[in-house]
């Protein structure tokens, strides 16, 4: 076997080993159930340090190709089914029957505004139109416009950020592109990256976002067709980005005039970070999407995009082929929700809700020697020693967590865990003692203690 493997491996970086193995294990000739070979054993017969292996097997355990039990080996694994190859699904994976459920990354329903009013006042029927009317309602444009972060070129409204991301990677990407984007980032978006074909290389993080010379590494290293960020609220791990951070890279991304900036701006009104992006510097090549599913309401499934009219003009002609537009009907109750001043004092009285459940469950986890990523959004970035022992630890008290290994593109130093502090209303202290006692190193039994941030973290 260890034949097989060297022989069929060209590129020996952990992606070209990673991909070399998978491609054997689609294949066939690395059937499920067989015994790969010991990491320093691959190592030698391929020249290159074990810890190049360690991170291609890493990889493939990410992806579900291959899995480890423990003094055992590492072995192929079975077929999967196509839903269970998703980074997305993996996340779900510790909720089953748990009673207290933080691991979906979702807004606490009691802070959201309600809809009573709103679809009182506009549930009239003015809004059935013709096919050939806008797709944005005119009110909506203007009021958007006005809140945007710099003058887009067009904007349009699709039914939510992850249907902005899928529409606007299905206008520029081809199979093959190289798209950059945060390490950790989001699952869901590096599942859809992976269904376009795209080649994904993550950018290294600290708190104020991605590391402008890991940017200027990865730019000069490939020909990346995009980049994919998120600017305020990170997910997972709660970082925003600042002006002085989106200059720095704007500046590198001077020497790449071909890429495209696509924003994420998923938390909208709920991030404490004030509205910022790359596209003050570069409009001309920057997507900016505006999401309200977090602070109006996920069910709205709406999401604004604003951009360059070559990028909007292919999406709105795009989706005259499938839906045409999204409900105008919800258009007009998002225009009233954005309209109404208390449903602004609704929402900036959840914004701080919001803040005070991360500080408390923050400072709460600090008093016990645990520093989290929680500095904006609704989530808490967990640094743990094991990522397993920590999950099973958490469901032995009811309580569910999101594993952090889906959020990762190559592997962090260290485990993580995510979890919805947004969801927190009390019990901060309690609560802290168990994520404490999960993230503590005997959790893993080997004495080991490491809760190591993303390189460059602050």
């Amino acid at each position: 076997m260890l034949t097989l493997i060297t022989g069929a491996v060209q590129d020996r970086s952990a992606r070209g080993i990673a991909a070399a193995v998978s491609r054997l294990i689609t294949s066939g000739r690395l059937p499920a159930g067989a015994r790969l070979p010991t990491v320093r054993t691959v190592a030698g017969g391929l020249g290159v340090s074990p810890t190049t292996v360690s991170e291609a097997w890493r990889n493939l355990i990410l992806a579900g190709a291959i899995q480890t039990r423990g003094r055992s080996g590492t072995f192929v694994s079975g077929p999967l089914p196509p839903r269970a190859r998703l980074r997305y699904a993996q996340l779900s994976g510790a909720r089953i029957g748990l009673p207290r459920d933080l691991s979906t990354g979702v807004p606490d329903p009691l802070l959201l505004p309600s809809l009573d009013v709103a679809l009182r006042r506009i549930g009239d029927g003015r809004w059935a139109g013709s096919y050939l009317d806008p797709p944005v309602l005119p009110g909506l444009e203007k009021v958007l416009r006005e809140r945007w972060p710099y003058p887009p070129e067009r904007l349009t409204v699709v039914d939510g950020a992850m249907d902005a991301l899928d529409r606007v990677a299905g206008a520029v990407l081809r199979y093959g592109d190289h798209v950059l984007v945060e390490n950790p980032a989001f699952p869901p978006l590096l599942d859809l990256l992976q269904a376009v074909g795209a080649t994904v290389v993550g950018v290294p993080m600290d708190a104020a976002g991605i590391v402008p010379d890991a940017l200027l590494r990865a730019v000069r290293g490939c020909r990346a067709v995009a980049l994919f960020l998120q600017p305020r609220a990170h997910n997972p791990t709660g970082a925003s980005m600042d002006e002085s951070r989106a200059a720095l890279l704007a500046n590198v991304l001077l020497e790449a005039p071909h890429l495209l900036v696509v924003e994420d701006d998923h938390a909208g009104d709920i991030a404490t970070a004030p509205p910022v992006s790359l596209g003050r510097y570069l409009p001309d090549r920057t997507v900016h999407v505006a999401s309200f599913s977090k602070s109006h309401g996920p069910d709205l499934r709406l999401a604004a995009v604003g951009g360059p009219a070559h990028v909007l003009d292919a999406v709105a002609d795009r989706r005259l082929l499938g839906p045409g537009w999204s409900s105008r009907l919800l258009q007009g109750v998002l225009l009233d929700l954005l309209t109404d001043p208390d449903v602004t004092a609704q929402v900036a009285a959840a914004r701080e809700a919001y803040a005070c459940r991360r500080s408390a469950l923050s400072d709460a986890l600090a008093d016990r020697g645990v520093t989290a990523g929680a500095t904006d959004g609704i989530n808490l970035w967990l640094p743990v020693p094991d990522q397993q022992n920590a999950l099973v630890a958490l469901a032995a008290h009811g309580i569910a967590a999101a594993p952090g290994a889906p959020f990762c593109v190559t592997p962090l130093p260290g485990d993580h865990l995510r979890i919805t502090a947004g969801l927190v209303a009390d019990g901060h202290d309690e609560l802290a003692g168990m994520l404490a006692a999960a993230a503590s190193p005997t959790t893993r039994g080997s004495g080991r203690r490491d809760l190591a941030h993303p390189p460059g973290w602050r």
